[in-house]
């Protein structure tokens, strides 16, 4: 039923979910203050204070000096809802399982296969915003974008309300002059910034230079002043690629390519391509975020899904580091909780 119900109004279970836990917490503790539940929860007091007010308005739940607690109403509605999260439950624990394999902090995994049904990307891209519209504090948040088809997606997915009450500015976190105009991170960023009413900037130049070329490059005073706005991100946002699949979009020489096979490389972020131990057996020279700053990027977005890219997801939150989280589907997590290789 709660997978029909998000089918049908998109959203909808992300807002039964939050709901579902806020009471779950008050019938359990209250009365409690909306501080202190907002620390048990997880949740940022922005998002509380907007579910509270709407609980209090149905009559759910009401409020005194000690703080808040349930109506008879919202123990009953409370009670009934429990019955039907009882699916959703079930898909946390596999969020939880999964995240726990690949040694990360969080997943989020939507219904279906992203290589055989288009919804489920789609489903992926708004999830993303979910997340994203969860981890945003109030105020000024820079968030580094990658680019690439599934970008393209997550962009589309945008919307004004991740945009409220926030100052936004949307950067590339890679080059991308030469290649297909609508996945290059200049205008997935730009597209992000439309749709949120936040800002953006470019950085004006190609992702992959000659070694001789690349140090020169990051002296230029606009390139330069971008990057350091990208390293100092609140959110990087990027995608998961399968190793072969990017070598030859990149249009890699066979040269590269037989190594790659050779090395059994299975994914690439990053400009970096990975075999199944999580080992860079290639890298490209490239302008834009490395992966040795993930650590200190505060919030890490990966998106990823399709049984095709299970393997190469695997292979890559080797890499990752642990407060990663991860965006894919069914399909993917089927495979890796059940199939393949261990995982560390």
């Amino acid at each position: 039923m709660l997978s029909v119900i998000e089918k049908v109004a998109p959203g909808t279970l992300h807002i039964l979910k939050q709901r579902y836990y806020i009471l779950n917490q008050i019938q359990k503790v209250g009365p409690i203050g909306r501080r202190a539940l907002a620390n048990r929860l997880g949740f940022t007091e922005r998002v509380l204070r907007k579910e509270v007010e709407v609980l209090r308005s149905q009559g759910l739940i009401k409020s005194s000096s000690q703080g808040m607690e349930c109506t008879p109403t919202g123990i009953t509605v409370f009670h009934q809802l429990d019955k039907l999260m009882g699916q959703h439950v079930q898909s946390q624990e596999k969020e939880a399982k999964l995240a726990n394999k690949l040694g990360i902090h969080h997943c989020t995994i939507v219904i279906g296969n992203a290589d055989a049904d288009l919804s489920s990307a789609s489903d992926m891209a708004r999830a993303t915003t979910e997340v994203l519209d969860f981890l945003l504090p109030e105020g000024e948040s820079t968030i580094a974008v990658m680019g690439g088809t599934t970008m393209v997606g997550v962009a589309e997915a945008m919307g004004q309300q991740i945009g409220l009450n926030r100052e936004l500015m949307f950067v590339p976190a890679r080059g991308g002059l030469g290649e297909s105009v609508d996945i290059q991170a200049n205008v997935i960023a730009e597209n992000m910034a439309k749709r949120t009413g936040g800002k953006s900037r470019a950085l004006y130049a190609p992702e992959h230079v000659r070694s001789e070329t690349y140090s020169l490059l990051l002296e230029e005073p606009e390139i330069k002043e971008t990057l350091e706005l990208v390293e100092n991100a609140s959110v990087v946002l990027y995608s998961i690629g399968n190793a072969m699949e990017m070598a030859e979009r990149r249009g890699m020489n066979e040269e590269t390519l037989n190594e790659l096979r050779k090395s059994e490389a299975v994914a690439e972020a990053f400009g970096e391509f990975i075999n199944q131990e999580g080992e860079i057996v290639y890298k490209l020279s490239r302008i834009g975020l490395q992966s040795s700053k993930l650590p200190s990027i505060p919030h890490v977005v990966a998106v990823a899904g399709g049984k095709k890219k299970a393997r190469a997801i695997a292979a890559h939150m080797k890499t990752a580091p642990p407060h990663t989280w991860l965006v894919t589907d069914e399909a993917a997590a089927n495979e890796i909780l059940n199939g393949g290789n261990p995982l560390k």
